[in-house]
């Protein structure tokens, strides 16, 4: 039974971590759209993108015992691949060299420091508990690193009084993904799953009241094509009638 209920849960936890993963696909729409960054950060999705790398090893058979973490695979295994998909449109849309190299730099850490301590785990240890818990610290340390990353962007918000930059959906699908996994940890007894989480419902919470705060203040509203053209209409007309007028007069 507890098998069971821990198994529905990590269902319930890959759904949440599908719409988590998913949800920033509106903000790229948006920056593809306008071919530009803006303001956007993409410090989240790197950390997200250490956070995948760590807890598919994590629950990978190498590590854990045969496929006892399976959810976790499965909706890290995708995490990876929407990660680096972002990271690639933000860098590829990026306003300057320098934000670009800090992207390139940042992500080449990251892989380096995913790639060392998964290799230190596969030779150095023999058997999964001591690989488990070698891992899970590293990735306990990247899940906690993640889910207080939005700290920049809250931020932000308190500074500007705008919830522009900070989605309503990633805040709330952040949310309910780390309550679902928090009590697959605590049903499965793995601190290195529930730990993290445990930072993350607080913080995702208090991105909602933000967020529930500020967005009264409005998101500024770019006119459209037809109100500048319509605009500049009715200057062509003003124009006219004040150069009539002075041609009258002389």
């Amino acid at each position: 039974m507890g098998d069971r209920l821990r198994m529905a849960v990590g269902v319930m936890g890959n759904a949440a971590s599908v719409l988590l993963y998913a949800a920033p696909i509106l903000t790229f729409t948006r920056i593809i759209r306008k071919k530009s960054t803006e303001e956007f950060s993409c410090v989240p999705y790197i950390i997200a993108l250490a956070n995948c790398l760590f807890y598919t090893w994590y629950g990978l058979p190498v590590v854990s015992h045969k496929w006892e973490n399976l959810p976790l695979v499965t909706i890290n295994g995708l995490g990876i691949l929407l990660e680096f998909s972002f990271i690639f449109i933000y860098f590829w849309f990026a306003s300057d060299r320098g934000r670009k190299t800090k992207v390139f730099v940042s992500v080449t850490c990251v892989i380096i420091g995913f790639s060392i301590p998964a290799i230190i785990s596969a030779l150095a240890f023999h058997d999964h508990h001591h690989r488990k818990v070698f891992i899970g610290s590293v990735g306990l340390l990247a899940s906690t690193t993640m889910y207080g990353s939005p700290l920049v962007v809250m931020k932000q918000v308190i500074l500007t009084k705008s919830v522009e930059f900070m989605p309503f959906y990633l805040s709330f699908f952040s949310f309910l993904a780390s309550s679902c996994w928090m009590a697959y940890g605590v049903l499965g007894h793995d601190l290195f799953l529930a730990a993290p989480n445990l930072v993350g419902c607080p913080l995702g919470i208090l991105q909602l009241i933000l967020y529930c705060k500020y967005r009264k203040r409005g998101i500024i509203k770019e006119p459209n094509k037809w109100d500048l053209e319509k605009n500049d209409e009715k200057s062509k007309q003003l124009q006219l009638v004040t150069n009539g007028g002075i041609n009258g007069k002389n």
